[in-house]
């Protein structure tokens, strides 16, 4: 966005795509981005372009940056702490970023209290970095779907999602419904407003999603690469996060 954009909507824009980005390294390609935060660099950032794009880089040299920049040395702590916690502090940092970058932007196009407000709405709309790292954004959306089927006033979709199970195959998937309707229920409270691990979206019920047996998260097919022929083959399925675990520390 350094090039202007200077509308509540085209700095949202520019949020959802350094977020969409910092997400993916944090999950699709944790592997890689666990590899590039060497501790013996020196202080390293991660960036989210706008582009969807991320990457690892030392900090910019100009005192004052022209932009709000990244928490310094993510590097340093890599080896310090479980893995898990060092991705979720890396989220809480990235999280802060984004924010104070967004509001950075509409200070300089000079933003009115109306247009701070609807910015941040839009924002808030959004699971953080944190809660899609972690796992709180499905929890969240279980939880909300469950309230409101006990308040019987939950809305049916138009395209129901189903657990698609294979002979012999412990991880789960969901592809649209277009039978059993004596499930419907119950599996539109337990996909129906899933939160994707990779990308941190809810829509694309209609498409295909694969949950990770080990940390539990649901993932659009597509984010991480799996269609349904390939997942119907697989015994078990581990998502980029959890098959980053087993590395040698």
């Amino acid at each position: 966005m350094e090039g202007g954009g200077r509308t509540v909507e085209e700095i949202y824009d520019d949020f959802k795509g350094r977020r969409a980005a910092i997400i993916k390294a944090l999950t699709t390609d944790v592997q890689d981005f666990y590899n590039q935060c060497d501790p013996e660099k020196e202080n390293l950032c991660l960036y989210g372009l706008p582009s969807g794009q991320w990457e690892v880089n030392l900090p910019v040299e100009e005192v004052p940056p022209e932009l709000p920049e990244p928490v310094l040395g993510i590097n340093f702590a890599r080896d310090g702490m479980q893995e898990k916690d060092w991705l979720s502090l890396v989220a809480v940092h990235s999280d802060t970023w984004l924010v104070s970058l967004a509001f950075y932007f509409g200070a300089r196009f000079g933003f009115d209290r109306a247009d701070r407000k609807r910015l941040f709405n839009l924002i808030n709309e959004l699971p953080t970095i944190f809660e899609v790292v972690t796992g709180a954004a499905k929890k969240q959306a279980k939880e909300k779907s469950s309230v409101s089927n006990n308040s019987g006033s939950k809305s049916k979709s138009s395209s129901k999602a189903r657990a698609s199970e294979s002979q012999g195959r412990q991880s789960k998937a969901f592809q649209p419904k277009d039978e059993d309707e004596g499930a419907e229920d119950q599996d539109d409270e337990e996909h129906g407003e899933a939160f994707c691990g990779a990308c941190g979206e809810s829509t694309g019920t209609d498409e295909f999603w694969i949950c990770c047996d080990i940390c539990e998260k649901w993932f659009h097919g597509k984010c991480v690469k799996i269609t349904p022929a390939r997942a119907e083959h697989m015994k078990q399925y581990k998502c980029p996060s959890c098959s980053g675990n087993k590395r040698a520390r």
